[in-house]
Protein backbone atom coordinates (compact mmCIF):
# COMPACT_ATOMS: atom_id res chain seq x y z
CA UNK A 1 0.00 0.00 0.00
CA UNK A 2 1.37 3.40 -0.91
CA UNK A 3 1.13 6.46 1.28
CA UNK A 4 -0.93 8.27 -1.36
CA UNK A 5 -3.80 5.82 -0.72
CA UNK A 6 -3.86 6.70 3.00
CA UNK A 7 -5.78 9.97 3.60
CA UNK A 8 -3.73 10.95 6.67
CA UNK A 9 -0.13 10.98 7.88
CA UNK A 10 1.48 10.06 11.22
CA UNK A 11 3.77 13.01 11.90
CA UNK A 12 5.66 11.87 15.01
CA UNK A 13 5.47 11.00 18.68
CA UNK A 14 3.21 13.38 20.57
CA UNK A 15 3.45 11.81 24.03
CA UNK A 16 4.55 9.00 26.27
CA UNK A 17 2.27 8.21 29.23
CA UNK A 18 3.65 6.53 32.34
CA UNK A 19 1.40 5.10 35.04
CA UNK A 20 2.13 4.40 38.68
CA UNK A 21 0.59 4.49 42.12
CA UNK A 22 2.41 7.64 43.28
CA UNK A 23 2.51 10.54 40.85
CA UNK A 24 4.69 12.58 43.21
CA UNK A 25 7.47 9.99 43.09
CA UNK A 26 7.38 10.08 39.29
CA UNK A 27 7.39 13.88 39.40
CA UNK A 28 10.54 13.81 41.53
CA UNK A 29 12.33 11.91 38.76
CA UNK A 30 10.90 13.60 35.67
CA UNK A 31 10.71 17.22 36.93
CA UNK A 32 13.18 17.56 39.80
CA UNK A 33 15.90 15.23 38.49
CA UNK A 34 15.51 15.29 34.69
CA UNK A 35 14.28 18.88 34.36
CA UNK A 36 11.05 18.46 32.39
CA UNK A 37 8.56 21.30 32.74
CA UNK A 38 5.04 20.76 34.05
CA UNK A 39 2.58 22.33 31.60
CA UNK A 40 -0.74 21.15 33.02
CA UNK A 41 -2.83 18.75 35.05
CA UNK A 42 -5.84 16.64 34.19
CA UNK A 43 -8.32 14.60 36.22
CA UNK A 44 -11.11 12.41 34.89
CA UNK A 45 -13.35 10.13 36.94
CA UNK A 46 -14.51 8.42 33.73
CA UNK A 47 -10.92 7.58 32.82
CA UNK A 48 -9.91 7.06 36.50
CA UNK A 49 -6.85 9.26 36.12
CA UNK A 50 -5.01 11.99 37.99
CA UNK A 51 -2.38 13.19 35.55
CA UNK A 52 0.41 15.76 35.36
CA UNK A 53 1.39 16.85 31.86
CA UNK A 54 5.13 17.41 31.48
CA UNK A 55 7.08 18.56 28.42
CA UNK A 56 10.49 18.23 26.86
CA UNK A 57 11.59 20.14 23.79
CA UNK A 58 9.65 23.08 22.41
CA UNK A 59 7.32 24.26 19.69
CA UNK A 60 6.53 21.57 17.10
CA UNK A 61 9.27 19.36 18.57
CA UNK A 62 7.76 19.29 22.06
CA UNK A 63 6.98 15.81 23.38
CA UNK A 64 4.66 15.29 26.36
CA UNK A 65 5.47 12.93 29.18
CA UNK A 66 2.22 12.32 31.08
CA UNK A 67 2.65 10.88 34.56
CA UNK A 68 -0.53 9.26 35.82
CA UNK A 69 -1.97 7.67 38.92
CA UNK A 70 -5.48 6.28 39.39
CA UNK A 71 -8.08 8.35 41.24
CA UNK A 72 -9.33 5.07 42.74
CA UNK A 73 -6.82 2.22 42.81
CA UNK A 74 -9.63 -0.37 42.78
CA UNK A 75 -11.40 0.95 39.64
CA UNK A 76 -10.84 0.58 35.90
CA UNK A 77 -9.19 1.73 33.78
CA UNK A 78 -6.16 0.86 35.91
CA UNK A 79 -3.70 3.47 34.62
CA UNK A 80 -1.07 2.24 37.08
CA UNK A 81 -0.95 -1.46 36.15
CA UNK A 82 1.07 -0.95 32.98
CA UNK A 83 3.94 1.43 33.77
CA UNK A 84 4.16 2.51 30.12
CA UNK A 85 0.47 3.22 29.68
CA UNK A 86 0.29 4.38 26.07
CA UNK A 87 2.02 6.29 23.30
CA UNK A 88 0.54 9.26 21.47
CA UNK A 89 1.05 9.90 17.77
CA UNK A 90 0.53 13.23 16.01
CA UNK A 91 -1.96 12.80 13.13
CA UNK A 92 -2.49 15.41 10.44
CA UNK A 93 -6.21 14.69 9.91
CA UNK A 94 -7.73 12.76 12.82
CA UNK A 95 -11.32 12.37 11.49
CA UNK A 96 -10.04 11.02 8.16
CA UNK A 97 -7.64 8.70 10.00
CA UNK A 98 -10.44 7.27 12.16
CA UNK A 99 -12.75 6.79 9.17
CA UNK A 100 -10.08 5.10 7.06
CA UNK A 101 -8.64 2.92 9.82
CA UNK A 102 -12.10 1.77 10.93
CA UNK A 103 -12.95 0.80 7.35
CA UNK A 104 -9.71 -1.20 7.22
CA UNK A 105 -10.62 -3.20 10.35
CA UNK A 106 -8.74 -1.31 13.05
CA UNK A 107 -10.40 -1.49 16.48
CA UNK A 108 -10.81 1.71 18.47
CA UNK A 109 -11.37 1.93 22.22
CA UNK A 110 -14.77 3.30 23.33
CA UNK A 111 -15.15 7.07 23.59
CA UNK A 112 -14.67 8.29 20.03
CA UNK A 113 -12.88 11.53 19.19
CA UNK A 114 -12.85 13.87 22.18
CA UNK A 115 -10.74 16.57 23.83
CA UNK A 116 -7.70 15.09 25.57
CA UNK A 117 -5.81 16.19 28.66
CA UNK A 118 -3.67 18.70 26.72
CA UNK A 119 -6.66 20.15 24.81
CA UNK A 120 -6.12 18.40 21.47
CA UNK A 121 -8.72 16.13 19.88
CA UNK A 122 -7.77 12.51 20.58
CA UNK A 123 -8.94 8.93 20.24
CA UNK A 124 -7.42 5.57 21.16
CA UNK A 125 -6.68 2.42 19.21
CA UNK A 126 -7.75 -0.56 21.30
CA UNK A 127 -4.92 -2.77 22.59
CA UNK A 128 -6.80 -5.96 21.64
CA UNK A 129 -8.43 -7.01 18.39
CA UNK A 130 -11.71 -8.91 18.05
CA UNK A 131 -13.58 -10.73 15.27
CA UNK A 132 -15.19 -7.56 13.92
CA UNK A 133 -11.98 -5.51 14.07
CA UNK A 134 -8.98 -7.81 13.57
CA UNK A 135 -6.31 -5.07 13.75
CA UNK A 136 -5.37 -3.47 17.08
CA UNK A 137 -2.40 -2.42 19.21
CA UNK A 138 -1.36 -5.99 20.10
CA UNK A 139 -1.30 -5.18 23.80
CA UNK A 140 -0.33 -1.50 23.44
CA UNK A 141 -2.82 1.35 23.83
CA UNK A 142 -2.14 3.92 21.09
CA UNK A 143 -3.50 7.45 21.24
CA UNK A 144 -4.03 9.33 17.99
CA UNK A 145 -3.76 13.09 18.52
CA UNK A 146 -4.88 15.82 16.09
CA UNK A 147 -1.77 17.85 15.33
CA UNK A 148 -2.10 21.65 15.46
CA UNK A 149 -1.08 23.71 12.44
CA UNK A 150 2.48 24.42 13.65
CA UNK A 151 3.20 20.72 14.13
CA UNK A 152 1.74 19.88 10.71
CA UNK A 153 3.90 22.60 9.14
CA UNK A 154 7.06 21.43 10.94
CA UNK A 155 6.61 17.69 10.62
CA UNK A 156 4.27 17.25 7.66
Amino acid sequence: MTTSQRPFKVLGIQQVAIGGTDKQRMKTLWVDMLGLTQTGTFQSERENVDEDILAMGRDAFKVEVDIMQPLDIDKKPAVHTTPLNHIGLWIDDLPKAVEWLTAKGVRFAPGGIRKGAAGYDITFLHPKSNDEFPIAGEGVLIELVQAPADVIAALG
